[in-house]
């Protein structure tokens, strides 16, 4: 899938549209993968390798938090299987703000995922974190815990959690993407 890059807020709009442009400039396409996310999305990333014991005790938390529409979002999406891909909840994550970005590194046509290739002495995440953090921004490739090469971010405050309450991610959530 491709991201469009309009979902996003306008000044990280702005900020990646600069950050692809230098890396563009340096040899490297960097093609936007995903950017806006909704929480259900976040939920079914979220739920992928976690026992239904591990999901049922984050479901309960949230709505003892006063977060049952997250709640209802981790619940709603049923079963997941496959690798882990985010240690962020539903709501949790700045993809669900508009200000975060994946993107992946297209070298002959091809994606690539990879931290290791290297094509004309450059790895194009490396470049992409180097111009994302020339521009201000929080690059994935440079987290200790949960490296997240393909993800830039506005915010350097880790995710919501550290700007907002519970409460009130929940209730901006359910005004955004609640039926």
């Amino acid at each position: 899938m491709a991201a469009n890059l309009n979902l996003l807020i306008p000044e990280f709009q702005e900020k990646v549209t600069t950050l692809l442009q230098n890396c563009r400039r340096r040899g490297i396409e960097m093609r936007p993968n995903e950017g806006l996310r909704t929480p259900f999305l976040q939920a079914i990333y979220w739920r992928q390798s976690r026992t239904k014991e591990v999901i049922q005790k984050k479901i309960n938390e949230l709505k003892t938090n006063g977060a049952p529409f997250l709640a209802h979002c981790l619940d709603n999406v049923g079963p997941q299987h496959g690798e882990p891909v985010t240690n962020a909840l539903p709501g949790f994550s700045w993809h669900q703000w508009g200000e975060a970005l994946d993107c992946f590194w297209v070298v002959n046509g091809r994606a690539v995922w990879d931290l290791t290739t290297v094509v004309h002495g450059q790895n194009g995440f490396m470049v992409y974190a180097d111009e994302a953090k020339k521009l201000g921004l929080d690059a994935g490739l440079f987290w200790t815990s949960l490296i997240d090469a393909p993800h830039v971010q506005l915010q350097k405050a880790s995710n919501p959690t550290r700007v907002h309450s519970v409460v009130e991610i929940d209730r901006i959530m359910e005004e955004r993407f609640g039926n």
